[in-house]
C-alpha cells in the first residue's frame, strides 16, 4: 500500500531550513527503511513535509508515523533546532498504484505550489479529494 503522509511542524513555525532539508529528509527515509516501509519521495516547506512510502504489511501505519515524527524530532533538536516539534496530527492517504508517478510529482513541486496555496487550503483540498467527511482541525492547526 503506499501512503501520502502530511503533516507540519507544531503551530505552523518554518523550522525546515534549506541548510537542513536534505539532511532530514534522508534522516527520515533512514527511519522508513528501518521499518520495512521504504521512502518513494520526500519534500518538504519550512512549515511541513510531504512523504510518499509503501507502508510494510510488518508495521501498523500509526506505528510508522510515530516512529518517523518521534526520531525525526529528537534528530532535529541535536542538529540545534530549538524548540522543534511536530504538530500532534497528521493526513495519511492511500495511493493507487496508477497514481504514484503524480503524487511523486506533487511532492517535488512544494516550493513552487506553496507559493500560491496555504498549507490549510491545501489540507482541506485532500480532505475532500478523500471524501474525509469529518476530521478534528486542532490536530492539523495547533
Amino acid at each position: 500500500m503506499y501512503i501520502h503522509l502530511v503533516f507540519r511542524t507544531k503551530y505552523g513555525r518554518p523550522y525546515i531550513q534549506e541548510k537542513i532539508e536534505s539532511s532530514l529528509h534522508a534522516y527520515m527515509a533512514g527511519i522508513l527503511k528501518n521499518m520495512e516501509s521504504p521512502a518513494l519521495k520526500i519534500n518538504s516547506v519550512p512549515d511541513h513535509i510531504h512523504i510518499l512510502f509503501r507502508l510494510s504489511k510488518n508495521y501498523a501505519l500509526a506505528k510508522v508515523v510515530e516512529e518517523v515524527k518521534k526520531q525525526s524530532s529528537k534528530w532535529m533538536k541535536e542538529k540545534g533546532v530549538n524548540g522543534f516539534t511536530w504538530q500532534i496530527g497528521y493526513g495519511a492517504f492511500s495511493v493507487s498504484s496508477y497514481k504514484v508517478d503524480v503524487v511523486t510529482n506533487y511532492i517535488i513541486r512544494q516550493k513552487e505550489h506553496h507559493k500560491i496555496v496555504t498549507f490549510k487550503d491545501e489540507v482541506e483540498k485532500f480532505m475532500k479529494e478523500y471524501n474525509v467527511v469529518e476530521y478534528d482541525a486542532k490536530y492539523f492547526w495547533d
